[in-house]
Parts: structure tokens; C-alpha cells; sequence
């Protein structure tokens, strides 16, 4: 914008100024000061009027493309200003869903932590179990000897060997000859006594393992435990044998 162009706007400015000062004195005051108005927007016209009217043109243009400039300026300004509270707000939004999400995962992968213990928990124990449950019913455990798939009856008699205290064995021998002759599959055919003890019912021997019909030295440990908790001893129950013909 030339000086000469900003200059016959400022002029243009204080005549709008001056005329809009005179409308309003006309409305607040009496005759006498609508004439001193008059007189004041008369000589304001007379600036106005001292400029060409293609100059006025101009000024007019050029005033109002100023004003459509401070305008524009303002609603961009004010634009910016609403955008950027807008991301503020929405940044303060995600910061917290972030947050939530964040404690939410926290919480969960602290939940599948603890049921995973649990289970891991749960899972030991069942596998503790399961193995004693082995160890008691292993003959192993009880005889020191491993099951094999066939014995001689030197084999089965070193086992009792093993198993019954010496000053005992004898008697528990004397028993065991006269029942199954050391046959640890010896069954009575009318009553179905089993083993070398001949137990009945033979499964009776479960209680001491599940190899019961198998394994001579799960029906030596169930043996033994039925002499001394029924007679006291094996000698006790060779006594017994020897004055029934049974026991």
C-alpha cells in the first residue's frame, strides 16, 4: 500500500469518525448542537470531499479489503486457538486412556501370574502325591528288591530274607512251606487262596501294592504285617499254625 494511499485512509477513518460523532450529538443534544454537529460533520465532509473520486474509490476498496484482512486474520487466529485446545483436551484423553489401559494389562497379566502359580502349585503337589503313592506301593521301597518277570524259589526266599527279622524267618518260612511251597502264583482250588501266604480273597494283598499277584515281595510285606498284628509274630502264628493245621 503506497504512503499516499495510507494517508487519504487515515483521512477517510477520521471522517467516519467525525460523522459518526455528529449522528450521535444529534441524538443526545438540543437544536443549538445539532447545528455546532452539522457544522463539525460539514467540515468533515469537506476533507472527504477534497479527494478525487477515484481516489475515494481506492481508499473505500482498500479499507474494506483491510478490514476483510483483520477479519481473517482474527477467525485464523481464533481457528488455532480452538484447534489447539481441541488437541490439548484429546492429548489429556489419551494420556488417560493410555493410563487405564496400561493398569488394565498390569492387572490382568498379574491374574494369569497368580492362576499359573496356582496351577503350577496344584500340579507339584498332585505330582508329590502320585509319587509317594509309588514309593508306597513299590517293593522297592519296602524290600530293596526290584519285581522281575519270573523267580525261583531260592529267589523269593532270599527276598523274605530280606524282609523278615532273623530270628523270625524260620518260622515265616515254616508257614510259607506248608501254604504254597514258595509259589508266589500258588492258588487254592476250592477257595481261591492266593500267594505265599495265601491270602483270601488274594486281593486282600492290595493293601501293601498293586503287584500283589505278581510280586513276591508285596505278599512277604502283606504276610508279614497280618502275623504281627494278628498273632504278634510269625513264631506266634507258626504256634498257631501248628496247633490248627492253619492260620
Amino acid at each position: 500500500m503506497s504512503g499516499n494511499l495510507v494517508r487519504e485512509l487515515a483521512v477517510v477513518s477520521a471522517t467516519a469518525v467525525t460523522t459518526v460523532g455528529a449522528v450521535v450529538g444529534v441524538g443526545q443534544s438540543g437544536t443549538g448542537q445539532a447545528v455546532n454537529d452539522a457544522e463539525t460533520t460539514a467540515s468533515g465532509s469537506t476533507l472527504l470531499a477534497d479527494i478525487p473520486m477515484g481516489q475515494q474509490a481506492r481508499i473505500q476498496t482498500a479499507s474494506l479489503t483491510q478490514q476483510a484482512d483483520a477479519q481473517s486474520v482474527a477467525a485464523n487466529n481464533s481457528a488455532r486457538e480452538t484447534a489447539a485446545e481441541a488437541a490439548r483436551k484429546q492429548a489429556a484423553k489419551d494420556a488417560i486412556a493410555k493410563q487405564k489401559e496400561a493398569k488394565q494389562k498390569e492387572a490382568e497379566q498379574k491374574e494369569a501370574e497368580r492362576k499359573e502359580a496356582e496351577r503350577k502349585a496344584q500340579q507339584d503337589a498332585e505330582e508329590r502325591q502320585e509319587a509317594q503313592q509309588q514309593d508306597d506301593d513299590s517293593p522297592t521301597n519296602s524290600s530293596g528288591v526290584a519285581p522281575q518277570s519270573s523267580y525261583t524259589v531260592a529267589e523269593v526266599q532270599a527276598i523274605a530274607r530280606q524282609m523278615v527279622p532273623g530270628g523270625q524267618f524260620q518260622c515265616f518260612s515254616n508257614i510259607v512251606d506248608h501254604e504254597s511251597g514258595w509259589n508266589h502264583k500258588a492258588v487254592n482250588p476250592s477257595s481261591g487262596a492266593y500267594g505265599l501266604v495265601q491270602a483270601y480273597p488274594g486281593s486282600k494283598m492290595s493293601s501293601a501294592g498293586a503287584d500283589w499277584r505278581t510280586n513276591p515281595a508285596t505278599q512277604i510285606k502283606w504276610g508279614l504285617n497280618y502275623m504281627n498284628d494278628r498273632y504278634g509274630s510269625p513264631c506266634d502264628a507258626w504256634a498257631f499254625w501248628q496247633a490248627n493245621g492253619s492260620y
